[in-house]
């Protein structure tokens, strides 16, 4: 990896970190929900985000350079799954078993079709 692409993949995780801050404190300041939503919404987001990235690069011709720095470097700072562990573990020992389940199964199957969205979206403008 050049030094360059080393810089810009730092920079880029740092700035999805810092929106997924702001954007965690606006949804939690805004809702207040029996599950962490806040944490969904980020996550399925930047998966979205992360399937788009790839069929950007598949379909489009996105360089690989600019797929690591969007999707590993902005989305991996920007994503929070081990945030999701934590509170479904936290869910799971308030003994709301149900919302625990409920929040990793969805977070799961919502993270994934969001992914598959991205990338199939990409392909149907591709080709």
């Amino acid at each position: 990896m050049s030094p360059a692409l080393a810089v810009l993949l730092a920079l880029a995780g740092g700035v999805g970190a810092a929106c997924r801050f702001w954007l965690d404190g606006e949804i939690r300041r805004r809702w207040r929900t029996v599950l962490p939503v806040a944490t969904i919404a980020i996550n399925v987001s930047g998966s979205l985000l992360i399937g788009l990235i790839a069929g950007a690069h598949l379909y489009l011709g996105l360089g690989s350079g600019w797929q690591t720095v969007l999707a590993t470097g902005f989305c991996g700072g920007y994503t929070t799954f081990s945030t999701a562990a934590v509170e479904t573990v936290r869910l799971a020992e308030e003994r709301e078993r149900v919302r625990a389940v409920l929040n990793a199964l969805g977070t799961v199957v919502l993270t994934v079709a969001a992914a598959a969205a991205g990338l199939g979206l990409m392909a149907l403008i591709g080709n």
